[in-house]
């Protein structure tokens, strides 16, 4: 049984397992981690059981397990202290749509063809369009490999209503995002409207697949795509509000807005109604990862359960001058906090605890990293999958192959990010840039037209063109020649 051992109430795991905030006393949380151990030490070693949890518009910054110990987030920093961090983790699009459909897929938005957000016709309804169709989804060789598997949240690949890709557990908003209460979710071809806080009602989905699987032999794999903290900022419930009362919201940059900063989310800058709105949104989708980990340390299955933490994609709150993630201005934006998202893994007795690395990763390693973390073969290696498995850092290997170097893609964006530069180019009508991290952490000063950097801007332009050649990608100035879906149209502020 894959599963792991079913003891219910007071076992060693459950009680250890409860939950801290950042008052809790250091010897309190030694314990706590001596506990853990004690507890995992004879786990067994067969096929884990997988849950996966995953935020919409959540830079890394947005937690107390990267920096910022004003947000609530004791969840994500008891997976964090017994478990393993990566500090340099990104999304190779900073926008939810192609970014969901890279972590799915291993492939780039300029081969699966999805560049942007899906509106609405195109994610759902009668217009819709199954936009993986074609591709290998990693949940559809976890299913064919004898995994259960169940997604609990936002999908917005299209055709979102329809289980598909695997999943024989599903439920979701169609159209991808919507109202914080009373969402109208369909759950397994059935609309349901559920009352009160819509991270309450995923958290309550993902209760319910977990309930199913008790009987099953076999894993099960479980994917929880919040959908805070995106906008709107319409209800958050009065628990996950209170801790911010009367908060000067420190890890709010306060700063003159950005030039090109989008026209449709100024309304959000430097007001602490927002801050608070965002952080609540954080702190209740915290929370319902705390009901998850819970469930799994009453049913006796935390020992054998791989636990993921991470986001779509990052997000600035004043950060540059500007709210939003890459669309937060126009034309769109590789920063650091629109691409920069927090990833942490967690696994009692397989992977260590209390543990930061620091390779550099990209949300298209994931697709070849959760399968081999699984003990799923994939699909023969193809030009158009360019991520590798960082897997064999989790088993305390040191691969000294790994590049130092993840690239990006965002419609007419390319770029690349070194340990110390950064490298966007645009299309000709729009200005190309090139950053000096370690001089200019905060990407102010564009150096694309400092003769001192020709030299580096010319070798960066050549990895960049010639890694989306090698995927199979069309030229930067031919970017919408496979473009099918409905974009959007962006406009600056004035």
């Amino acid at each position: 049984m894959a599963r792991g051992p079913q003891n219910r109430e007071g076992n060693l795991e459950f009680s250890a397992l409860r939950l801290y905030d950042d008052e809790t006393p250091m010897t309190t949380r030694r314990h706590f981690l001596q506990l853990t151990a004690a507890a995992s030490a004879a786990a067994p070693k067969g096929r884990p059981n997988i849950v996966v949890f995953m935020t919409d518009d959540h830079g890394a910054w947005a937690s107390s397990v990267y920096g910022c110990r004003e947000m609530k987030t004791p969840n994500l920093q008891r997976l964090a202290d017994t478990g393993t961090k990566f500090s340099r983790a990104y999304a190779a699009t900073p926008v939810c749509s192609p970014s969901r459909l890279t972590y799915l897929t291993g492939v780039l938005p300029s081969r699966h063809h999805v560049p942007d957000w899906l509106t609405p016709e195109d994610s759902a309804g009668a217009t819709a369009r199954h936009w993986v169709a074609g591709l290998t989804s990693y949940s559809s060789l976890l299913a064919k490999s004898g995994y259960t598997c169940g997604l609990t949240g936002k999908w917005h690949m299209g055709h979102d209503e329809i289980a598909q890709e695997g999943f024989t557990y599903w439920a979701t908003v169609p159209g991808g995002g919507g109202t914080f209460q009373d969402a109208e979710f369909v759950r397994n071809g059935e609309r349901v409207r559920k009352p009160g806080f819509k991270e309450d009602a995923i958290g309550d989905f993902a209760l319910e697949f977990l309930a199913s699987q008790r009987a099953k032999p076999g894993p099960f794999f479980l994917l929880v795509p919040f959908y805070a903290p995106h906008t709107p900022y319409d209800f958050q419930p009065p628990e996950d509000r209170a801790p911010y009362a009367g908060s000067d919201f420190g890890c709010f940059p306060r700063e003159p807005a950005h030039p090109w900063a989008n026209r449709g989310l100024l309304r959000h800058q430097n007001d602490k109604r927002s801050m608070e709105a965002y952080s609540a949104l954080v702190t209740g989708m915290d929370r319902n990862v705390g009901r998850v980990l819970a469930y799994l340390d009453r049913e006796g299955w935390r020992e054998n359960t791989t636990v993921i933490f991470t986001a779509d994609q990052g997000y600035n709150t004043g950060h540059h001058g500007f709210w939003g993630k890459g669309n937060g201005t126009w034309p769109f934006n590789l920063y650091e906090e629109s691409v920069r998202v927090p990833l942490i893994w967690n696994h009692p007795g397989r992977i260590a605890a209390s543990q930061t690395l620091d390779p550099m990763l990209s949300s298209y390693d994931f697709f070849p990293t959760l399968l081999d973390w699984a003990g799923v073969k994939a699909p023969a290696t193809s030009a158009e999958r360019v991520g590798r498995s960082y897997a064999g850092f989790l088993r305390g290997k040191k691969l000294s192959a790994w590049p130092d170097r993840v690239f990006f893609e965002y419609s007419m964006v390319r770029g690349v990010r070194t340990a110390n530069l950064k490298l966007v180019l645009r299309t000709p009508e729009f200005p190309s840039e090139l950053y000096d991290l370690e001089g200019d952490p905060q990407e102010k000063h564009n150096l694309w037209d400092n003769p001192a950097h020709a030299q580096q801007k010319a070798e960066l332009s050549r990895q960049v063109e010639a890694f989306f050649a090698k995927s199979g990608a069309p030229p930067l100035g031919d970017w919408k020649r496979d473009v099918k879906q409905k974009l959007t149209v962006y406009q600056r502020a004035p």
